[in-house]
Formats: C-alpha cells, sequence, structure tokens
C-alpha cells in the first residue's frame, strides 16, 4: 500500500492512478510538503483506527493479546512530529488593576514606558488606565539585554517603585518573574512582570 500525496487514500502500491482523486501515482512520487502533510496525516489516522477495530475484533473472537498501534507514533515516524516548535520565551506585564497583559517587545533594546509627548512617544502608553495622571511622560524604560530585563527610572516625578522599594533614578533592576512595578507613589499604577511560553 502507499499513500496519496494528493488526497491521502491508500492505494495499491501496483496502482497508477489514484481511485478516489485520479492522481498520477508513477509521474508524482509522494513528496511531504506543506499541501499534502494534513491529507496524509489524516489518512494515517485513518488506517490506524481501522487496524486498532481489526485488532480489538481479533482480541475478542481469538482471546489473545495483540497491542494495538499508537497512531500518533505511526505518523511521526513517518513524516516527522510537525507538532514541535521551538517555544520562546516572552515577557509580559500585566496592569495589576485591569488585569490587562503587555507583551513586551524583545526586538527593541529599551521600551519607554509613560504618555504620549513630542519628543519621546512611549512604546507602552499607559494614558488609557485608570490614576494615569501619576504617570510621567517617559517615566521608565524597560531595557531587554542579553536575554534579561531590566527596569530604571528615567527621572520620573513620581518616582519607580519595584515590590514597593523605590527605584534611584538612573539605577537598573533586573526583572524577576513576579516583580511589582508601580509608576508613581501609593501603587495606583502598577504592573506584575512575568515570562510566559
Amino acid at each position: 500500500m502507499i499513500i496519496c500525496p494528493s488526497c491521502g487514500a491508500f492505494v495499491e502500491d501496483y496502482v497508477n492512478d489514484c481511485p478516489e482523486c485520479g492522481f498520477n501515482l508513477e509521474e508524482n512520487p509522494l513528496n511531504l510538503n506543506e499541501n499534502n502533510t494534513t491529507n496524509i496525516v489524516t489518512a494515517l489516522i485513518n488506517e490506524g483506527e481501522i487496524i486498532n477495530d481489526i485488532i480489538t475484533d481479533l482480541k475478542e473472537i481469538n482471546n489473545i493479546d495483540i497491542p494495538t498501534i499508537n497512531t500518533f507514533s505511526m505518523i511521526t515516524d513517518i513524516i516527522g512530529d510537525t507538532k514541535t516548535q521551538i517555544q520562546t520565551l516572552k515577557a509580559i506585564i500585566t496592569h495589576v488593576q485591569t488585569n490587562i497583559i503587555i507583551e513586551l517587545p524583545t526586538e527593541l533594546d529599551m521600551i519607554n514606558i509613560g504618555k504620549p509627548n513630542d519628543k519621546t512617544p512611549p512604546d507602552i502608553d499607559v494614558s488609557g488606565f485608570p490614576n494615569s495622571q501619576v504617570v510621567s511622560r517617559i517615566h521608565a524604560s524597560i531595557i531587554y539585554e542579553d536575554g534579561n530585563f531590566y527596569i530604571e527610572d528615567t527621572g520620573s516625578a513620581n518616582g519607580t517603585y519595584i515590590n514597593h522599594t523605590p527605584l534611584p533614578t538612573g539605577n537598573r533592576h533586573r526583572l524577576k518573574s513576579g516583580d511589582r512595578i508601580a509608576l508613581g507613589k501609593e501603587d495606583k499604577v502598577s504592573f506584575i512582570f512575568d515570562f510566559k511560553m
């Protein structure tokens, strides 16, 4: 048996054209590409289910132990694990007061947090959040360096606080998962820093 790369049907290996879709099997050998992988996976799953049904019937009739087929394993053996992906670690900040999540862009070396202004527009605009009047135009910067995120206050009027401790202007704090960042006093505009897969 072979698999038709056009429709995914199982076809006897001596057949020249697929009886399901008419695909010329002689001139077009099996080519696992993006266009037909889904059909092939579907066919393999269907074939695996049929074989497992037959095995179940044989077990009942003959009372013998025959292992069932792991269809996913069979598929990955033939076409590779299509679900394997390189997962990248993403950094997010979650606004405590509204639970809004903001993903930090890793393509920027410096991410400015603040409110719109004519000189340096912020990368993260907090003007729409409640109590944003306590946040300066460019209140703080998050720096992405060597796979780590750091935060520093850029001379804001109301200060930046990490876990309720003031961060002196110009000092960097390496952010850790769970750190609470407050922009301004009294924790009115605050975020929780976290990593997410």
